[in-house]
């Protein structure tokens, strides 16, 4: 595995908690298309059949089944969501990489020096991470017109109540302006190469997977530490500081 693909996994494990803010409306609208646990309306018993243990048997076994059945129904549409977000991610990464790989070839660029500026990037995601620097916010003001050509595309799948809409719909929110994403892709650019491009957003996405599938399956304790001030900001330095790092490597290879 390449120090790319293996920094791009951290960063989306560092960058968590801000996918739980971006992303938590979508959660929200994937949980609520299954139907709502049948333990609420239990199967009617004829009081006269009470004191039959089979059919009170019946009547457990009848609800347990329910909910294993719901279970595994939201579970199987959170996997397809995600599998189409990543697969997003990996396309927009392919695209950029060989975007990259084309300034490399035609214009002469050094993909040194687009190293640097995914450095800088970095450096600016940490700070806008840590809510001390937002100029990220400036960055993804430039993805919301393509944003506003592709959102619409998502009231075709709601609800989301089947696999393949849960998938396009992850498909649809991977295009979703955001700064950690836009920050990911210049590491992409500077691969200079589709695949390499391709197999870090592909890195990025799992890296971000945790912080969802906590969100989804509300494990509220890992999401109100994910949230936290401290931790967000403990993550926001360390990005900084990988980013000096990337820094100093990157100038060494262009000087």
């Amino acid at each position: 595995m390449s120090i790319d693909i293996l920094s791009a996994f951290i960063i989306g494990l560092l960058g968590s908690g801000h996918c739980i803010a971006m992303c938590g409306g979508i959660t929200t609208m994937l949980t609520s298309a299954l139907p709502q646990e049948k333990n609420n309306h239990p199967l009617q018993i004829p009081i006269t059949d009470l004191t039959d243990n089979a059919t009170i048997n019946s009547n457990i076994n009848y609800n347990f089944t329910n909910q294993t059945s719901i279970q595994r129904s939201h579970a199987l549409l959170i996997t397809c969501y995600n599998i189409g977000r990543i697969i997003s991610y990996s396309l927009i990464g392919a695209i950029v990489g060989y975007t990259g790989s084309i300034a490399a070839k035609s214009i002469g660029m050094p993909l040194a020096g687009l190293r640097l500026i995914s450095a800088v990037f970095l450096i600016l995601l940490g700070l806008y991470i840590g809510q001390w620097l937002m100029w990220l916010n400036r960055i993804e003001y430039i993805g919301k017109w393509l944003w506003q050509c592709i959102s619409p595309l998502s009231k075709k799948v709601i609800p989301v109540n089947s696999p393949s809409k849960a998938l396009f719909l992850g498909a649809i929110w991977g295009w979703l302006p955001c700064g950690l994403i836009y920050s990911m892709l210049t590491w992409s650019l500077a691969s200079g190469d589709s695949v390499t491009g391709a197999g870090i957003m592909f890195f990025f996405g799992l890296g971000t997977l945790p912080a969802l599938l906590t969100l989804s399956f509300s494990i509220n304790s890992v999401k109100h530490f994910l949230i936290n001030k401290i931790v967000k900001k403990s993550m926001a330095i360390l990005l900084i500081s990988y980013g000096l790092y990337s820094i100093t490597i990157a100038y060494h290879q262009v000087f």
